[in-house]
């Protein structure tokens, strides 16, 4: 494409920027197809006892998801947007068989690190490429569209396992929508997906601070994202905080809801709540960030997900666990695109890929620690601390961000 013809803005790029939250859609679709079942299935098929054991699964996720999160920021400054996401298709190629007909836990541990990888090359790669087709003006509701589709997507997709595994039982068949939704994502991004970078080039020539900006090497961008800059350091200890609790939903709340006597159907039903309320919350909550700046949503997202975890904790009856999970989903949709848009506000463009990768890195570390202290915390002390625990975390990190925050979008808008 000649740089003649670039332009930035959602509207102006609009068939690119729709194709990419359909491909996000599958992506999200992919982590779905355990949201509601594998617990079950650690404790049903390979009789796991320990919760530390069964959580072992989000442990490897979050790990390979994070470490490929940082890896494709940098891949994909070096090599392209679309060959990275494609890449991350090819890799999640396994994933749906090894799920059929693993023999062993540990095939389904290993299954995740392949989903982890996967997810952080894909997931990655589709919101880098969406901040580079709309500039800075709506970064906000860029952000909304792409976590809405990925996390409806996964919404929809553990609501359809759950019911295919009461159904047909646990395996082989809720995971054979596995297989299209590799199928379909992985022909999008080779067959029609276009590369972005020329995007970035046209938004640096007409930077404001282009010409005063010097390059920055990885160590410094790491160091600005995780510790120095007060505004991308809170966003990434927040972003840590989030996919801590989403670990622990994860692997915590269907086996609360279980021990509480619901059915598997009830059990994919409730753990289809807050992903999808989350997913099209973000929507709505991406847009306002654009309007009213990120700092508020952010502390005070934070805060309505502890109320949240704090009402499933307290709760042994469906309603609860459905309000529970609506709070929770409301709090996670005002942080989730919220977060990314304020990295885009601080980040220049010529390292806004690394920084979104380092921050992308620390959140989904989140997935690991939330996994294992859950898990620790509720062999030792039982579920419901585990449970108040993370809820704890959740309230202490939205007063960090508030007390060490500034307001980012009047900065970009300055």
């Amino acid at each position: 494409m000649e740089a003649t013809t670039v332009r930035l803005g959602l509207r102006e790029n609009l068939s690119q920027f729709s194709l990419l939250v359909l491909v996000n859609a599958f992506v999200g679709a992919m982590v779905g197809l355990e949201r509601s079942i594998l617990p079950a299935i650690a404790e049903q098929e390979f009789q796991i006892a320990a919760r530390t054991a069964i959580l072992s699964f989000i442990v490897v996720f979050g790990i390979a998801k994070a470490l490929t999160n940082y890896l494709a920021g940098r891949l994909s400054d070096r090599f392209g947007r679309k060959h990275v996401l494609v890449a991350g298709w090819l890799v999640a190629i396994p994933v749906p068989f090894v799920l059929m007909w693993a023999p062993h836990w540990n095939w389904i541990v290993a299954a995740n690190a392949l989903l982890g990888a996967s997810q952080g090359l894909t997931w990655s790669t589709t919101v880098i490429m969406k901040i580079d087709l709309v500039g800075s003006k709506q970064r906000g509701l860029a952000m909304g569209l792409n976590e809405f589709a990925g996390y409806v997507a996964v919404a929809a997709s553990a609501l359809a396992t759950g019911w295919m595994a009461a159904q047909f039982g646990l395996r082989p068949e809720p995971f054979y929508l596995g297989v299209g939704y590799v199928a379909i994502g992985s022909l999008l991004s080779a067959l029609a997906v276009r590369e972005t970078r020329h995007h970035v080039a046209h938004e640096l020539r007409n930077h404001p601070l282009a010409a005063h900006t010097r390059e920055l090497s990885q160590r410094e961008i790491f160091r600005r994202t995780s510790l120095t800059d007060r505004n991308l350091s809170s966003v990434s200890q927040a972003g840590l905080v989030n996919n801590l609790n989403d670990g622990m939903a994860w692997g915590l709340f269907p086996l609360v809801f279980a021990a509480a006597g619901m059915s598997l159907a009830q059990i994919g039903v409730l753990a289809a709540i807050y992903p999808a309320v989350w997913g099209c919350a973000q929507i709505f909550t991406g847009a306002l960030s654009d309007r009213i700046g990120r700092k508020g949503l952010i502390v005070w997202g934070m805060w309505l997900q502890a109320a949240g975890i704090a009402v499933t904790a307290t709760t042994t009856n469906h309603v609860g666990f459905a309000l529970g999970g609506v709070l929770l989903g409301i709090g996670t949709a005002m942080v989730y695109p919220t977060l990314l848009a304020a990295i885009g506000d601080v980040a220049h463009p010529s390292w806004r890929a690394s920084a979104v990768g380092v921050y992308r890195l620390w959140r989904d570390l989140g997935y690991a620690v939330g996994a294992l202290l859950a898990g620790i915390v509720a062999d030792r002390f039982g579920t419901t601390t585990a449970v108040w625990l993370v809820a704890t975390l959740t309230f202490l990190s939205g007063v960090i961000a508030a007390a060490r925050m500034k307001e980012t979008l009047a900065r970009d808008n300055s």
